[in-house]
């Protein structure tokens, strides 16, 4: 199926249906926010479904049993089905079948809705959960956007948080969350943006205070981003590779020397029978 494409006066963003992934986001100049899944990173900002980051030796047990899952789950490389589509918005949905019980065994509905307005496009998530038993599963967005943003070349980048946050962060080892957390980072409210932040992977901010923050160039207009319903926010990028991904989740990898169910990995969603989970992240685009 071809790419959907949304668009207000100020913005124009195409989703393509295989993997409801949005792969365009344009401002009224016609210039691309978003990462242009280049050699470095072969995405533009995939669904994270129905984990989040990596599974020690890419496996989980459930109910006696080992079911093989890849780091960030299936829902990035499987077809979704166009449900609407008008001039300022669309919407998808995923639904288990034969393929994805042999993997994970739960019913679920996984929508996306996507929606413009003015310079800004909201993403939204809608998790059901149709069947007779709990669904644990995590769920995340990986947008990534151009660093340098878009006629900001040479000028030094930085995230600026809408709260301090102090707290300690988590690295990775192996692509596992490392037992012990390390000083945070952010000084105040600002994280300076440099290659060498990334050099051990993703930084992850487990209990983080903001809902929101603001990236770009340190000296000019920034784009916007706020998430809801996620409560860990991850950031990154490959030293040299051109684009910062921006990563609310609602979960995330397996901690170093975890090897227990998947309904007890820490920070999983349970949803009940007939039960069903929203979050949501929005971007605004810097004026000009």
């Amino acid at each position: 199926m071809a790419r959907v494409r949304i668009a207000s006066g100020e913005l124009a963003a195409e989703v393509d249906p295989a993997g409801a992934e949005l792969v365009l986001l344009q401002d009224r100049q016609g210039l691309d926010y978003l990462w242009n899944a280049g050699p470095a990173w072969p995405r533009h900002a995939p669904v994270l479904f129905p984990i989040v980051g990596k599974l020690a030796g890419d496996a989980y047990r459930h109910a006696g049993r080992l079911y093989p899952m890849r780091q960030h789950g299936f829902a990035r490389d499987r077809a979704f089905t166009l449900i609407s589509s008008g001039e300022a918005g669309c919407a998808f949905r995923l639904e288990d079948d034969a393929t994805t019980r042999a993997v994970y065994p739960f019913r679920f509905g996984l929508e996306l809705h996507y929606a413009v307005e003015g310079a800004s496009l909201r993403v939204r998530y809608r998790l059901d959960n149709p069947g007779e038993v709990a669904l644990p599963a995590s769920l995340g967005a990986h947008p990534g956007f151009r660093w340098p943003l878009p006629g900001t070349a040479g000028r030094p980048h930085a995230i600026l948080f809408e709260q301090p946050e102090p707290a300690p962060v988590r690295r990775l080892a192996g692509g596992l969350l490392r037992q012990t957390p390390e000083p945070s980072p952010v000084v105040g409210r600002r994280l300076t943006l440099d290659d060498t932040l990334f050099a051990a992977d993703a930084v992850i901010l487990d209990h983080p205070a903001s809902r929101s923050l603001a990236y770009g160039p340190v000296d000019g207009a920034r784009m916007r981003f706020a998430f809801t319903g996620f409560d860990v926010l991850g950031l990154w990028s490959k030293p040299g590779a051109g684009f910062l991904c921006i990563e609310p989740w609602r979960g995330y990898h397996s901690p170093e020397g975890w090897d227990g169910e998947l309904a007890a990995k820490p920070g999983m969603l349970s949803v009940p029978p007939g039960g069903r989970f929203d979050a949501s992240w929005t971007v605004t685009l810097p004026e000009g």
